[in-house]
């Protein structure tokens, strides 16, 4: 029916970056080291060492950086005290313990529903993507354990159960109403957790192969039907045409001959044609005493030069 894939959460997040040195704590570190080792040659004694060795293991741990779309949360003896970032901030190291840095950018995460049933009881293989921001890093910090991870799942749980209020039809021909309504149904969800769900798109809609042709052969069959009537009501309407012109020839004879007449002629005109005409239609249109005309006429002048 459809291609086996496996069932497992899609990765939409990366591993926490490392909260443990920073480039600038290592930094003050080799100055510190430094200094001190310039302090104890100067007085030729190592012992200034040890305390430039303290303060600039201090440095190497306290000195952190978040970048401009990052913030961090400060835990001071496992108690909440603030976020920090962007840029540079300090830490007490051992007494304070920093969360993952999150990133407060817009995020995209793919989420798929292989053979969900729709309300028609038809298999379907959905896939979507849900792009959604962190509006309120301290909430969805202390609120959710992993938002990430929850935000994929609680999507993917959203997706099979609006496939499962929509007919196939309507998933096919309207994707954006179905994104709309998991876009709400998601954002309801993930508010408390300071994430805003900001749109959901319909990426494909996979049905089984067997209903697929068979979909198909039905919208053949439409399109002919519909042909056939549109041929049908062209005849019925060509012939209340000629209903309504044997109306007009019927006392009028002379219209009636001209019409023969003229078609004579569109048969006639092209070079070498030839029209079997019969005898009683000569008669009817009087082209007997015209035929007779003319070739007398052309006894009578016979070195005149036929008329153009």
């Amino acid at each position: 029916m459809f291609p086996k894939k496996n069932l497992q959460v899609p990765e939409v997040f990366s591993a926490a970056r490392s909260t443990s040195v920073s480039g600038i704590g290592v930094l003050a570190c080799v100055l510190i080291m430094l200094a001190s080792a310039g302090v104890s040659a100067l007085f030729r004694s190592p012992w200034p060492m040890i305390p430039g060795a303290l303060l600039a293991v201090y440095f190497l741990n306290a000195i952190k950086v978040a970048n401009q779309w990052e913030k961090v949360a400060i835990l001071r003896l496992g108690k909440y005290q603030g976020l920090k970032g962007p840029g540079v901030f300090t830490i007490i190291p051992v007494v304070d313990q920093l969360s993952n840095y999150v990133d407060q950018r817009v995020r995209v995460t793919d989420v798929k529903a292989e053979s969900t049933l729709t309300r028609d009881a038809v298999p379907v293989f959905v896939d979507a993507i849900v792009f959604w921001v962190v509006w309120n890093a301290e909430k969805c910090i202390l609120e959710v354990q992993q938002f990430e991870e929850a935000i994929s799942l609680s999507a993917q749980t959203a997706l099979r159960e609006s496939i499962g209020r929509h007919l196939l039809t309507e998933m096919l021909t309207d994707r954006d109403a179905l994104g709309h309504e998991l876009q709400k149904i998601l954002d309801v969800k993930t508010n408390p957790w300071g994430v805003t769900v900001q749109s959901v798109e319909i990426r494909d809609v996979q049905i089984p192969q067997g209903l697929e042709d068979a979909m198909s052969r039905e919208a053949q069959a439409q399109r002919e039907r519909h042909a056939r009537i549109i041929l049908g009501t062209a005849e019925t309407e060509i012939a209340e045409k000629f209903a309504a012109a044997s109306q007009q020839y019927q006392n009028n004879p002379i219209a009636l001959h001209l019409r023969a007449m003229n078609m004579l002629y569109e048969a006639i005109k092209e070079k070498g044609s030839m029209v079997i005409v019969p005898s009683s239609a000569v008669e009817t249109m009087g082209l007997g005493g015209m035929i007779g005309t003319t070739a007398l006429s052309k006894l009578m002048n016979p070195g005149d030069a036929p008329q153009a």
